[in-house]
């Protein structure tokens, strides 16, 4: 169904007259143990990659979440011996001093710094100038997923969990705040450039109901808060509702439900097969699903990560 009203004060009351009593839960979101080495390897270098992110333009939550998976948070052995936390190979016209390590083969030829910030400011670069990665650059500075996929396609890595591990990094550990602290826009920028429906309609989305869930699909712009004031409710409950801390990201196309998500999927929906850029909280969404439920039903734990081609049971 899809409905326009008339009246901010009218919407409301009959959105929530299409609810199902709202039963308070935790969110999945802000719960999960989190590794301390990685939180100590974020605070030492975020400002790091945000300064990287102002003058190269390459996000600074994938700055990090990179620095995270490739020098496993500063301490793999190639990190600790070259200060190379990217795992940026020497590749031709690579002039300076390098160490070999096993990877693709036994013998791979990685990149040597003197320190950290070499290695940091090496990295932008690389992608900035490298043609291969030039499109990324074109997506929004807040767009973590498109960067995401943009990097695995482009082959960056082998692994072909590589975006879907990014992804899980800067959700779990909240790296895409970093991404709204400069050098591109920031919710409150596009917020102020919005076309806003008059102010007799009131509302700019059309509430939809699939699957006994009440929804809205994001636009261009859009915040949890945003949402939230514009149907009247209380930001706290909508980002219970979709389980996520009250900054998270939204991008256009995303669904936001007005309710307690299910434990399972609706018929007919049995499988899910993983695509690139996809993490369990985003399959959850699709399907209206708790996040825990879907670790639950695949017998997977919190450290799991969706590979492409994966199938996952949705009920």
């Amino acid at each position: 169904m899809s409905y326009i009203f008339e009246r901010k004060g009218i919407l409301k009351l009959l959105v929530l007259g299409i609810l199902l009593v709202l039963f308070p839960y935790t969110t999945m979101a802000t719960d999960k143990k989190r590794n301390t080495l990685y939180d100590d390897y974020i605070e030492k270098y975020k400002d790091l990659a945000i300064s990287h992110m102002k003058k190269y333009r390459v996000p600074a939550s994938i700055t990090l979440a990179q620095g995270l998976l490739e020098s496993g948070a500063g301490r793999s052995s190639l990190t600790v011996r070259s200060n190379n936390h990217f795992g940026i190979k020497c590749h031709n016209g690579w002039k300076g001093e390098s160490v070999i390590a096993a990877d693709d083969t036994p013998n791979d030829c990685f990149r040597k710094y003197k320190k950290a910030e070499d290695s940091f400011d090496d990295h932008s670069r690389f992608l900035s100038e490298k043609n291969r990665y030039s499109q990324l650059f074109s997506l929004d500075i807040t767009d973590y997923k498109g960067w995401a996929r943009g990097l695995q396609q482009a082959g960056y890595a082998t692994d072909r969990a590589y975006a879907n591990k990014l992804i899980k990094l800067i959700e779990d550990y909240e790296l895409y705040k970093y991404d709204q602290k400069g050098g591109g826009k920031r919710h409150v920028e596009r917020e102020d450039i919005q076309i806003v429906s008059p102010v007799s309609t009131g509302v700019r989305h059309t509430p939809y109901k699939t699957n006994g869930l009440v929804y809205v699909i994001a636009q261009s712009g859009d915040t949890y808060a945003s949402i939230a004031s514009e149907f009247g409710f209380k930001l706290k409950d909508l980002c219970e509702y979709n389980e996520v801390p009250a900054d998270f990201p939204l991008q256009e196309g995303d669904l936001i439900y007005f309710q307690k998500k299910k434990k399972k999927a609706d018929k007919p929906y049995y499988e899910h097969v993983v695509q690139v850029g996809e993490s369990m909280y985003s399959i959850s969404q699709l399907y209206g699903m708790k996040v825990e439920n879907l670790y639950k039903k695949n017998k997977k734990d919190f450290e799991y990560v969706p590979v492409e081609g994966d199938i996952l049971r949705l009920r």
